[in-house]
């Protein structure tokens, strides 16, 4: 059973770009990072990062999680952890 889901990327019907308002916003972020984190793209990408690079998209997304996130929140979304 996989515990991870990237359907919105599937499904999304409309403009994608930013810039126009706040949901299609949204919507673009939701779509450009499904569609980043698909297996063949990372395993291509990756290796192409600098080590300064892949410490920032680090840095980024923990901060991102830590500044949005309660703790239950990411252990239960990110973390995937279903023990509760």
């Amino acid at each position: 059973m996989t515990i991870h889901s990237h359907r919105f990327v599937e499904t999304v019907k409309g403009f994608i770009g930013l810039g126009y308002d706040r949901e299609t916003d949204e919507k673009t972020i939701m779509y450009y990072l499904q569609k980043f984190s698909d297996d063949r793209l990372l395993e291509t990408i990756i290796p192409r990062l600098t080590d300064d690079e892949l410490s920032q998209l680090f840095e980024m997304l923990s901060s991102l999680m830590k500044n949005h996130l309660s703790d239950n929140e990411y252990h239960h979304l990110f973390l995937k952890d279903l023990s509760e």
